[in-house]
């Protein structure tokens, strides 16, 4: 069995900037959803291992910052974003159906009050772009 490389090249951001000047530390964030996911998806630690491990924490930290930048300044589109590393992953033979709920995940994460309206807002564009993985699989 093949077994990715770990992630390289640019580092996925580690923290993101309310407008509040409210600092969100992603790497905690982004390790609960990997956590969460393993939970769902076992099989995925035997076919992926260490490596896989690091490109869920990789994978989450630009999904989150992305969701998060859409909702704050709309300066990139989230939704468009998931819709690429779809069509990356796809290429690669990873399930799209995994990769929907993994984005659902991130949604619920973003849902919370610490958050605020940027929060509640990204988590609504997660939703709509795991809808749309979900329907193209």
């Amino acid at each position: 069995m093949n077994r990715p490389e770990p992630p390289s090249g640019v580092n996925p951001p580690q923290s993101f900037e309310l407008a509040d000047g409210t600092i969100i530390d992603l790497e905690p964030l982004a390790l609960q959803l990997c956590s969460d996911y393993y939970e769902r998806y076992p099989d995925d630690l035997e076919r992926y291992g260490a490596a896989g491990q690091a490109w869920c924490e990789h994978d989450s930290r630009y999904l989150l910052a992305w969701a998060l930048e859409d909702a704050q300044a709309g300066t990139l589109d989230c939704v468009e974003q998931v819709q690429w590393l779809g069509r990356v992953l796809a290429a690669r033979s990873y399930p799209t159906e995994r990769l929907a709920m993994h984005v659902q995940l991130v949604a619920d994460a973003l849902n919370r009050p610490a958050l605020g309206d940027a929060g509640i807002q990204a988590a609504a564009r997660m939703n709509h772009a795991a809808t749309l993985l979900g329907t193209s699989s």
